[in-house]
């Protein structure tokens, strides 16, 4: 019952957002009671707070997993990208809650969560580093601003990437890491 409640609160969330969606249209959407709802979470907000924890934490697990492959720094910039791209498909709705109603949590659940949004960032970060320091990456290059592109570009696909359009996730992490590496410039 705990997934169901999750499952029809992120598509409420999505539709109406969360200051919109009441416990009541959460328990309706389902028809149970709200003592199912309270049996499983203290407030609307828990809730939320779990949505946000959920898709963070799947994320980080993942990016653990890409870091820790032996592979270049090239191969772990390209399979960072593509996670995030090819997640939309099923989890694009848990990344527009994430984005969108995250300033509906207490601060100290606000902090929770951008530790570990900041993780993630660092993560890519120390990515760029690397390839810098062992010369797959220019050195010229502004680790911090090339981060925060990255994670712009890759992250706001949420709003615009269609994972059944005519370009596949693999062809947007393609173009998206082309580009990245090399550039729009001709030389």
């Amino acid at each position: 019952m705990k997934e169901k409640i999750i499952e029809y609160s992120i598509q409420l969330f999505e539709k109406k957002g969360f200051s919109e969606t009441s416990i009541q249209d959460i328990v309706n959407s389902i028809g149970v009671t709200k003592g199912s709802f309270y049996y499983y979470f203290s407030s609307k907000e828990e809730l939320l707070m779990d949505i946000h924890l959920r898709y963070i934490d799947e994320l980080l697990g993942r990016q653990e997993q890409i870091l820790a492959d032996p592979s270049t720094s090239k191969q772990k910039l390209f399979e960072t990208v593509y996670m995030l791209i090819s997640s939309i498909k099923t989890k694009g709705t848990s990344a527009r809650i994430f984005f969108r109603e995250m300033r509906h949590l207490s601060d100290a659940r606000l902090a929770q969560i951008i530790d570990k949004r900041d993780e993630f960032r660092l993560n890519v970060e120390r990515l760029i580093r690397e390839g810098i320091e062992i010369g797959e990456f220019r050195k010229d290059l502004n680790p911090v601003i090339v981060t925060f592109g990255i994670l712009g570009a890759a992250n706001w696909s949420y709003q615009w990437f269609n994972p059944d359009g005519k370009v596949s996730d693999r062809e947007v992490a393609e173009i998206f890491v082309e580009m990245i590496l090399k550039g729009i410039e001709i030389n």
